[in-house]
């Protein structure tokens, strides 16, 4: 919009007044003949710059409320923060944005990404755990400067690992289970220190933000098993059954695998079921480092679990189940005293449009070539075929 002279205000007397007054305005507001005619005084007394500073407030509420929804409309964490980075940068340019979050909010295993200049980037620091951090945000629990959390935790070995960064705000992301996690904002690139409006503006699109991860964290918790994290046995069963329907669909085979840790009862027995639950916690890290992204490993209860593998028939069912065998043959379990090397059996059942077969029987079969591993000496792999028996489909 063109700007008037405060200085030399325009007169009504002028010639072509009025046209250039409706010109240079566009709403309702200005373009009301009473507006017109008392523009000079309404102008002297600061009515016009008060009406621009509502205006830019609407205009930044109408950003803000944009930018939220894009971002808590968004369905995996990486878009979500991807998504928080591009509104952020948009309005100014931190030095690096760095998430820490508990994927698994029962245990403190911990997930770094950061940022900088819009890209993900690798800052270097590791992070075991945020629990030093959850009594200062339970009475702290919006975005603050980061020298007040310094004061409150000096002598912390956690913060001096965040301190290589040295942030300059950090943001909580606080849910009904508590500290999810922690945003830490490193200092401006352009301009001195954040403004009053940028802290207000990072502290109301945090919240859609923290909303946003937590929608997700707890949309993966309900999917998943709490003691290993991988996924529970109601979504394997759900994921199977739209393989099942995809491989009617699209005349390609895909598979199932079962498994069992041998002679589980000992470690528990033994050792402790402390002991037991690590070794579950480590074979389930294990089974996730040796799957495909497409892939679906779950625990099925107890110390079994269960793989789906999308589009691979017996045979590259039976190089997974090996790739599988041989890594938890070759993994080590911390714990003191040393535990017995864990092995598991397996049992691998194939499927596809032919037979029409169900997920129950689908895994009954697989559980009847689990069986004859654990017959056969266990640690070792076994096919399902029709000579072990027919589960009707």
């Amino acid at each position: 919009m063109k700007k008037t002279n405060l200085e030399q205000p325009p007169s009504p007397e002028d010639p072509g007044y009025v046209e250039e007054l409706q010109a240079e305005v566009s709403d309702e507001f200005y373009s009301d003949p009473k507006i017109i005619e008392h523009y000079v005084l309404l102008q002297e007394i600061g009515v016009f710059r008060q009406v621009e500073s509502l205006k830019k407030e609407i205009r930044s509420y109408h950003d803000l409320v944009s930018a939220g929804l894009d971002i808590i409309n968004r369905t995996s964490l990486d878009a979500i923060m991807d998504a928080a980075v591009f509104r952020i940068s948009d309005h100014f340019l931190p030095s690096f944005i760095t998430f820490l979050w508990k994927p698994i909010q029962t245990r403190d295993e911990i997930t770094i990404k950061s940022y900088q200049n819009y890209r993900p980037t690798d800052l270097g620091i590791r992070l075991h755990s945020i629990t030093p951090f959850e009594s200062f945000f339970r009475s702290h629990p919006q975005p603050v400067a980061y020298s007040l959390l310094a004061a409150e935790l000096e002598d912390s070995d956690v913060l001096q690992i965040l301190e290589k960064l040295k942030p300059e705000i950090i943001i909580p992301i606080v849910g009904g289970f508590g500290l999810y996690g922690i945003i830490l904002m490193g200092h401006r690139m352009l301009g001195e220190d954040y403004t009053n409006e940028e802290i207000l503006f990072i502290e109301q699109l945090m919240a859609f933000v923290t909303q946003a991860i937590m929608n997700y964290l707890n949309y993966q918790h309900s999917l998943r098993d709490v003691k290993t994290g991988l996924y529970n046995h109601g979504f394997f069963i759900h994921r199977l059954g739209e393989e099942i329907a995809r491989t009617r669909r699209g005349g390609f085979s895909s598979s199932v695998i079962v498994m069992d840790v041998d002679k589980f009862k000992n470690f528990n027995d033994t050792y402790g079921h402390l002991a037991g639950d690590k070794v579950l916690e480590t074979l389930a890290i294990t089974l996730k480092q040796a799957v495909r992204g497409e892939d679906v490993p779950s625990r099925f209860g107890g110390e079994e679990f269960t793989v789906l593998l999308p589009e691979s028939g017996n045979e590259g069912a039976w190089l997974a189940s090996e790739r599988l065998r041989n890594a938890v043959a070759g993994m080590r379990v911390p714990w003191n005293p040393p535990l017995p090397q864990v092995t598991i059996s397996l049992g691998i059942c194939s499927f596809d449009s032919r037979e029409q077969l169900s997920a129950d029987s689908i895994i009954l079969r697989a559980d009847a070539a689990l069986y004859v591993s654990k017959q056969q000496g266990r640690n070792r792999s076994t096919i399902w075929n029709p000579g072990m028996g027919h589960v009707e489909g």
